[in-house]
């Protein structure tokens, strides 16, 4: 199984399975792109390294720039599951992977909204409210991935802990203030010939 895993991880980030994708040009590819290799995927990814460097879990990785290198490269593969699970099971699904602001206001009416966008999601085509299939099965997946291949913590306190840092992003994406956006007018010259 561990091999399996492994060896499927390695197709898709080596990019032999790329001639696969590009032949659909799916919308969830360039998608899936940004939200795996991104700056803002890699910053998190190295960010949560840092905590668990710091609280020296699991202790097997050692101390030192080599554990960090090792949980670096542990969370990057969980992270690598994570957002391939879930992209490939809310592609067919038609589930909106991005998060939308509540027009509600108040406190509660906005919170709850963020972190019930966690759960549910909405249909592109239809636009009902539905589970959000793609993000549970991806924590699931990188429970399963870090309990099989890592051998570095139970699932479900993987998948439970990545549904909860969703949750709070979503819950800051509610709260962080909007900014206006000024959009400025372009002037064209035109030439006269």
């Amino acid at each position: 199984m561990r091999t399996v895993v492994l060896l499927a991880m390695l197709l898709v980030l080596t990019g032999v399975a790329q001639p696969v994708m590009t032949r659909r040009r799916h919308p969830y590819v360039k998608h899936w792109k940004h939200e795996t290799f991104g700056k803002r995927a890699v910053a998190g990814v190295a960010a949560g390294a840092a905590v668990q460097h710091v609280r020296h879990h699991p202790g097997k990785y050692g101390r030192g720039v080599t554990g960090f290198g090792k949980r670096v490269g542990a969370g990057f593969a969980t992270h690598a599951v994570t957002t391939t699970v879930e992209h490939a099971i809310a592609a067919p699904l038609h589930e909106d992977l991005h998060y939308h602001r509540s027009t509600k206001r108040g406190f509660g009416p906005r919170m709850r909204h963020a972190l019930v966008s966690t759960v549910v999601t909405r249909n592109t085509k239809t636009g009902k409210h539905t589970a959000a299939a793609g993000r549970i099965s991806g924590h699931a997946a990188a429970g399963a991935f870090t309990q099989a291949a890592l051998h570095t913590a139970g699932g479900a306190s993987t998948a439970g802990i990545g549904l909860a840092a969703d949750a709070g992003v979503n819950v800051a994406r509610e709260f962080w203030p909007r900014h206006k956006r000024h959009h400025s007018r372009r002037r064209y010259s035109r030439h006269r010939a």
